[in-house]
Parts: C-alpha cells; sequence; structure tokens
C-alpha cells in the first residue's frame, strides 16, 4: 500500500500550519520528512494516520495492504508508550488483543518478533528494568507485529543518547534489509535523515511547504558512520533548511 497527497493543507484558526502538500511515500520505502522547528512535520504525520483532518486537499491510501496486516498505519513515538505494569512479551501482545487470533498463533507472532528485533531473552522483563534503547526497540517490536502497511514514527530516536541512536539506526536497517517496510520517519535531526531514508522531504517554515525532495541511491546497508557522500547530503540538507531554520526560531521566540 501506498499512500499519496494532494494539495493538502491545514490550519489552527488564522494559523495556516500546511500548504500545498503533495508526495508519495511509495511501498517498501522510508521516507523522511525534516524542516525547521514549528513547520507542521508531526501535524502532517497525524494527518497522514487519520489523528486529524486535512482542511484543504486529500490523503489516500493506493492499493492493497501486505497479507497478514492487521493495522494498515501504525505509530512509534518519541516517548515509547509502553505500559509499565505489563512485561516486554505482555506490550507487544497488547496489539493483538483486539484481533480474533488464537493464542497459539498470536505467542508465535510475538515470539517471532522479539527474535527479530533482539529481545527474545528480555520477553518477561519490565519497561522499568530496560534501557531507553530497549524500550523503543519494544515500541519498535509492538509496531511490527501487526505487519502494518505504513509505520508513521515521530521522532522516534530523539530521547535516546547519541550512542543509542546509532545502534537503533543500525537495528532498523537490518529489520528493513530483511524484510523491507514503508515507512514515514519524522525527525529533526539529518544524520538520522540521510542514514534511513530513501528519501527526504524538506519542509520550509510554517506554513510548511515542500522545498525540496531529495533522493538517495545508496542501498541502506551500505551506508555507515563518516559516510562522505552522507556527509555531503546533511551538508546539502543543512545549507536549504539553515535560513528557515534562523527564521522560524525568531517567530517561535517571538510567538
Amino acid at each position: 500500500m501506498e499512500l499519496r497527497l494532494t494539495g493538502v493543507g491545514h490550519r489552527y484558526g488564522d494559523r495556516e500550519v500546511l500548504r500545498g502538500i503533495d508526495l508519495e511515500i511509495p511501498a517498501g520505502q522510508i521516507v523522511c520528512i525534516v524542516g525547521p522547528s514549528g513547520c507542521g512535520k508531526s501535524t502532517l504525520l497525524r494527518m497522514m494516520g487519520g489523528l486529524e483532518q486535512p482542511d484543504r486537499g486529500e490523503i489516500a491510501q493506493i492499493g492493497a495492504v501486505p497479507d497478514g496486516c492487521l493495522n494498515p498505519l501504525t505509530y512509534i513515538f518519541q516517548d515509547f508508550a509502553l505500559l509499565p505494569w505489563r512485561s516486554v512479551a505482555g506490550n507487544v501482545s497488547l496489539v493483538l488483543e483486539d484481533h480474533d487470533i488464537a493464542k497459539a498463533e498470536a505467542d508465535a507472532m510475538i515470539r517471532d518478533v522479539l527474535a527479530r528485533t533482539r529481545l527474545t531473552e528480555f520477553a518477561d522483563a519490565l519497561p522499568r528494568q530496560l534501557s531507553g534503547g530497549m524500550k523503543q526497540r519494544v515500541a519498535i517490536a509492538r509496531a511490527l507485529v501487526v505487519k502494518p502497511a505504513v509505520m508513521l514514527m515521530d521522532e522516534p530516536l530523539s530521547a535516546l543518547d547519541s550512542q543509542t541512536r546509532e545502534l537503533l539506526m543500525d537495528d532498523l536497517i537490518r529489520l528493513w534489509t530483511r524484510t523491507p517496510f514503508t515507512a514515514v520517519y519524522v525527525t529533526h535531526n539529518l544524520a538520522e535523515a540521510v542514514r534511513l531514508g530513501h528519501r527526504i522531504v524538506v519542509l520550509s517554515r510554517r506554513p510548511g511547504e515542500i522545498r525540496e525532495v531529495v533522493t538517495l541511491d545508496k542501498p541502506l546497508g551500505a551506508r555507515g558512520y563518516g559516510d562522505a557522500d552522507l556527509e555531503a547530503r546533511q551538508k546539502h540538507l543543512w545549507e536549504v533548511m539553515r535560513a528557515e531554520a534562523a527564521a522560524a526560531d525568531a517567530e517561535l521566540l517571538g510567538a
């Protein structure tokens, strides 16, 4: 399944947040969305997931969902959103409990996704026993277990230290390489965008409009820390965003 946005715009009261967004999210790609603070990145993601409706334009789901898909659109948030009284396996099983799945099948699905996210030995651990990176790995496992058509990821690594972010990016690349998934990944971190994105969408300051779409052809598995090409792409993105980011910060301070 793909997402197609046509002429999408949105406002809160008299404040225009997004304007004229035309964008396609192809199946099997990770599309990163970057832009200055307050440019509407998270609002755009919420509209893709149906949590808000655009004032103008259309967001369409094109094509069939994957075999076995239980939730076409699934979120991964910055704050993990784990239930503290449930184990790792219990948090993952939560999203299966509203579906008519036999216990044996559900248990097999949980074992599979815990193995893929390297959480098998932590299946019985509680969230308070886990590091931030491990908690986010549980959130990723919970999203993957429903075999979503599109994962909507709202700054999922921003609360983590730099070392943990690197490890989680490696995890996401490994997971995508094994079984390609479709994702929209909102981030303010340009290094994350060039490591993970097949395409990077650069929004202007508010009202957010698409300034540029950068395509990265290098395979995810061939990208790594210190990659000169990725550093050049990151520098280009910052050059596109620099003036707008400074103006956006000045507007937010004056708001």
